[in-house]
């Protein structure tokens, strides 16, 4: 027979073992099943995609988002359905996809992200070329958006972009801008360029219109008015750039582009975002609401994390400007 000590001993060391198996078996764990049975499982995911127009800069943001989701592992069914410009098509389309039920919505450009939002409380949406999603009414802050969106914004660095004119030409005194009186984000970067100009001692010749047809008289309009052109991130603009740009290059009006878009579609040049990346930054969120499963009313709003300066040497060389100027020397060459 065991004495008393002996067993006492042993009944401790017994205890002490199956203890550090039990805490060996959790280390090796995920510490979140949802996010272990998440990873582990092999159902398809459904992502509908709402792309408000074709433009280079919506396309660029929904390619980034697919690239994005494909190299993050994700496996997903992801649906395309673009509203052609049209507004109020991005209600059918959300519509569409609450009744298909998808896992997650990414909503491209703001009148998209709007429709989703008015669609759906439940279905997680993640939103990108979206200028101001506070003012849009999308989020409730961007530090913690609430509900059951969040994503990406593509404020451009707007008092670089005009500070550009004044490089450009230190005699410059008035630039134009055309903007859609429908775009909330048009509205409020108009309000935005009033307040730069004005400390950079510019005046902003300012035309709203409600309708693509509308742009080619407008640009004749500034015609012996204005020294340089600023196209803000507008889906109206996007989908005229070249009609823009070629009136403008005609009168050797320098014209500053707010996307990289732009001036590959003729504008002069920009320091701006990327879209493609943009779209990146949102699959990344997608990842961290549909794998790690976390809630997006608590995903702050991102933003771009570093922009570019782009030249398009053809326009440079069709207005007649100097091509040693300083502004020009770091720029990467778009032909």
């Amino acid at each position: 027979m065991f004495n008393k000590k002996v067993l006492k001993e042993f009944s401790k060391a017994v205890v002490t073992i199956g203890l550090g198996l039990v805490l060996l078996t959790g280390c090796g764990t995920n510490k979140n099943p949802e996010v272990a049975s998440a990873v582990k499982s092999n159902e398809k995911l459904k992502i509908g995609i709402v792309q408000l127009a074709d433009h280079q800069a919506l396309v660029e943001s929904k390619k980034g988002f697919e690239d994005g989701i494909k190299e993050l592992g994700i496996d997903a069914d992801i649906e395309v359905k673009s509203a052609q410009g049209e507004i109020a098509v991005t209600n059918t389309i959300a519509s569409d996809f609450v009744g298909a039920k998808k896992d997650l919505i990414y909503a491209i450009a703001t009148p998209s992200a709007q429709a989703v939002k008015n669609a759906t409380k439940d279905i997680p949406v993640v939103f990108s070329a979206v200028t101001d999603a506070v003012g849009a009414k999308l989020v409730e802050s961007n530090e913690a958006p609430g509900g059951n969106i969040t994503g990406t914004v593509d404020k451009a660095p707007m008092e670089k972009q005009i500070k550009m004119f004044k490089e450009l030409n230190p005699e410059a005194k008035t630039i134009g801008i055309i903007y859609n009186t429908s775009e909330e984000n048009s509205l409020v970067q108009v309000k935005e360029a009033k307040e730069i100009a004005e400390k950079l001692n510019l005046e902003i010749e300012e035309i709203g219109l409600n309708t693509i047809n509308d742009v080619s008289q407008a640009m004749d309009s500034f015609i012996g008015k204005i020294q340089g052109l600023y196209t803000i991130t507008d889906n109206m603009i996007a989908s005229s750039i070249t009609v823009i740009t070629d009136k403008a290059n005609s009168a050797n009006i320098p014209t500053i582009g707010a996307e990289i878009a732009h001036v590959e579609g003729g504008a002069l040049m920009s320091d701006s975002i990327s879209y493609y990346e943009l779209g990146k930054q949102a699959a990344k969120m997608a990842e961290r609401i549909l794998v790690e499963k976390e809630n997006p009313a608590e995903i702050s709003v991102e933003s771009a994390k570093e922009t570019k300066k782009v030249l398009n040497s053809e326009t440079l060389e069709k207005i007649g400007l100097d091509k040693n100027l300083e502004i020009f020397k770091d720029a990467e060459i778009i032909k």
